[in-house]
């Protein structure tokens, strides 16, 4: 693999390397203040404008095209998603398990950010956009019909623990290895070792070299990959309108109107956009630590004050069945039609945010070792997503158990915030408890919204600090197009996230080598940070070179 330190593949400027701490700095080129000497630019802007362009104008063929094209992704590359994650998964653990656990990634010895800030944006950003109407919704939408895999049962305990496991399926250790672990390795060594452009065509360089970095095909992979989360993002900023409002209705009796949902999704534009422009040391991390903060004390409060036992049972069984039947449901192909609106449907969901992704951790995880990555994303937060789908959706459960229909009534229609706020409305202080809902699930939107924001900027200008002009117009950009689709009915909204699962077909085969060459490169970066020494010379070496960084840092001080 060549060294390619320096290498420009900007027409904006050159990138340097700085000899001392490796890092890419941008001197000075021709002004490009919107990237607008970037192909992927005008290719995935001009893609975003014409589907806009057809919701309004040509909406029954939008909707045609979309149904059909959706089908036919599912159908023919649904097997294909399903082994991709669970490889994706398995390789990843063994890769974080083995010796190369040991690998520092980033070219920097000591973490750039501290453990629980670090964390705290990885929660707030990869999955949690869907994480609080979902963990409300899903769990009951496995009750009142079970899924396949499972089949109806006369014990309405273990229906609902069945429910559990499907849904920690969906939102947990698959989902979360597909957006941040071996592509981030394979981002992180080509970027900071090797000098290598923050884009999604990178993650190509080791099959077809440089020739992927330029011209029309690098930009084509990078234009479909922001166009996927884009419209990944844009998607749950127009849920977040409609659903809100639907809440607000519900609690306040403000009119459920267009009206409404405008002014909230101007707000969350205004929250994320600005919270980008910051960048990652200021509002990204303020905002995640409060979220995760409030979340926190939501899953105390409920678990004291909610149904404790069932809470705790329904999370120690649904992990135990689902690692029992782990691999038959990662697998499973039995009931076509289900599989694409739940378990299909979401893979592609999240393979679309996957090289986005992979850049958006390779930004915030320099110091970390590859054992550190593998663990905090491949199972610590798929964890701690099931323990907050248990808190959420396990409680929902339990009401429904206890007083059938007073959660199942309020989703019947697929009514995600009925759902949670038919939980909500039955805890202690339930005005104030769903208050607090609806304020966590905006803050979650948000920090999605502000870290895309931030990568779709950091992709299209080729630097790794965008300037605040290119963060504002693709934050506007993203919540005027949410704001023009919901003005259309749910139904444009409805239609983008259907396409989001077609826009996973191109992503995944920019996904796909990184089964190998995430392997590969860490045994490789292994050789180099000479990793393969006895144990004890490599923890001497390590901290060492941390107890050097940590006195550097001072001295510049």
């Amino acid at each position: 693999m060549a060294d390619l330190k320096g290498f420009n593949s900007d027409e904006q400027g050159r990138s340097d390397v700085d000899k001392t701490t490796g890092t890419l700095t941008h001197v000075e080129g021709p002004s490009d203040t919107l990237g607008l000497k970037n192909p992927a630019f005008w290719y995935s802007g001009g893609f975003i404008t014409l589907f806009v362009l057809m919701a309004i104008f040509a909406e029954a063929q939008l909707a045609e095209i979309v149904n059909v094209s959706f089908a036919w992704s599912v159908n023919i590359f649904g097997p294909f998603w399903q082994i991709l994650l669970l490889a994706t998964f398995v390789i990843a653990l063994a890769v974080g398990a083995g010796r190369t656990g040991r690998v520092i990634l980033g070219n920097l010895p000591v973490p750039e950010m501290d453990s629980f800030k670090w964390m705290a944006i990885l929660f707030c950003t990869l999955l949690a956009g869907g994480g609080v109407f979902w963990a409300a919704a899903e769990p009951i939408a496995h009750y009142v019909t079970a899924p396949p895999l499972y089949g109806e049962s006369p014990d309405l305990q273990q229906r609902a623990f069945n429910a559990l496991s499907q849904s920690f399926m969906h939102w947990g250790f698959l989902a979360w290895s597909i957006v941040g672990s071996l592509t981030a390795i394979v981002v992180m060594h080509l970027h900071y070792d090797k000098g290598l452009p923050l884009k999604p065509r990178t993650l190509l360089y080791p099959v077809f070299g440089e020739r992927v970095l330029t011209g029309q095909a690098g930009a084509i992979i990078d234009a479909c990959c922001i166009v996927a989360v884009a419209a990944g993002t844009i998607g749950p900023i127009g849920f977040l309108g409609l659903q809100t409002s639907y809440a607000l209705n519900e609690l306040f009796g403000i009119p459920d109107t267009f009206t409404t949902q405008l002014i909230i999704i101007v707000f969350a534009i205004a929250l994320y956009t600005i919270s980008a422009i910051s960048g990652l040391t200021r509002g990204m991390q303020l905002l995640s630590r409060f979220n995760v903060t409030l979340a926190f004390a939501l899953m105390v409060f409920i678990l004291i004050f909610g149904p404790t036992n069932f809470i705790v049972n329904g999370y120690i069984q649904g992990v135990g069945s689902l690692i029992d039947n782990f691999i038959p449901m990662a697998t499973y192909r039995g009931d076509e039609g289900w599989l694409s609106w739940w378990t299909v449907f979401f893979w592609g969901w999240f393979l679309g945010y996957g090289p986005m992704m992979a850049i958006f951790i390779a930004r915030i995880s320099r110091g970390r070792t590859i054992r550190e990555l593998i663990t905090t994303v491949c199972i610590i937060a798929p964890l701690v997503t099931c323990f907050w789908f248990t808190i959420v959706g396990g409680s929902g459960l339990a009401f429904e158990i206890a007083n059938p229909g007073s959660v199942s009534a309020a989703f019947e229609g697929f009514n995600l915030p009925g759902a949670l706020l038919a939980v909500t409305q039955q805890l202690p202080f339930p005005l104030i408890t769903s208050i607090l809902f609806l304020i966590l699930t905006t803050i979650f939107i948000v920090t999605t919204g502000d870290s895309m924001t931030y990568t779709i900027s950091v992709v299209i200008s080729g630097e790794r600090e965008p300037n605040a002009m290119i963060r504002t117009f693709w934050g506007i950009m993203m919540g005027v197009t949410a704001i023009v689709l919901i003005s259309l009915g749910s139904g444009g909204v409805s239609a983008l996230q259907s396409f989001i699962v077609i826009t996973a077909v191109p992503v995944s085969f920019v996904l796909l080598p990184s089964l190998w060459n995430g392997p590969k490169i860490a045994q490789q970066m292994a050789r180099d940070q000479d990793l393969y020494r006895p144990n004890k010379v490599v923890v001497n070496h390590r901290k060492a070179e941390e107890k050097l960084a940590k006195q550097k840092i001072i001295e510049e001080k």
